[in-house]
């Protein structure tokens, strides 16, 4: 039997995944004035970060590449769109509809650099996948610091030296004041 680590933060993070989940979908659902219950669609997405991109990936069944807009403005990146509700009419008897529809619209915020012109995205089987480069890494510039001769090293010596003699001449040598 394998031993399972127990990690409390883990699981307070779980309670508030869930308490989050549900007040969004108690306080969040629109309802119409004849009293139905409008569900609101937020589509499933992953954001995979590889070496050298970002990639989301969006499930959008039942839409097509017209439906979805993609938009990339001050490293904000937002995917939006409307999944249509399909009317059936039934003169007879009653049925269920579970699957959600409506408008939504979802932003990421990306890191500083992020050139708008490299962004890709396909649309394949009711996946949008956007591919977003990362941006070149500036690498800090290491200064070496030469000191001029040994004079200069021995003044560097000198001053802080010379400063821990003053302060101890100056406080034995000075007589309190009244």
């Amino acid at each position: 039997m394998a031993l399972i680590r127990w990690e409390p933060v883990r699981e307070l993070g779980t309670i508030q995944n869930e308490m989050n989940r549900l007040f969004t979908s108690v306080f969040d659902t629109p309802t119409p004035g004849n009293g139905r219950v409008l569900r609101r669609w937020i589509p499933a997405m992953d954001l995979i970060e590889t070496e050298t991109d970002f990639v989301l990936k969006a499930d959008l069944p039942g839409m097509s590449e017209s439906d979805v807009s993609i938009e990339l403005e001050d490293n904000v990146l937002t995917v939006s769109g409307e999944r249509q509700a399909e009317h059936e009419e039934r003169k007879a008897g009653y049925y269920r509809v579970e699957r959600s529809f409506g408008s939504f619209r979802r932003a990421l915020t990306l890191p500083e650099g992020v050139d708008p012109e490299l962004v890709t995205a396909t649309f394949a089987d009711g996946v949008l996948e956007v591919t977003v480069p990362k941006p070149a890494q500036h690498v800090p510039r290491k200064v070496q610091i030469s000191v001029a001769g040994a004079d200069a090293a021995k003044t560097i010596e000198g001053s802080e030296s010379a400063e821990g003699s003053e302060g101890s001449e100056s406080s034995e040598g000075s007589e309190p004041s009244a």
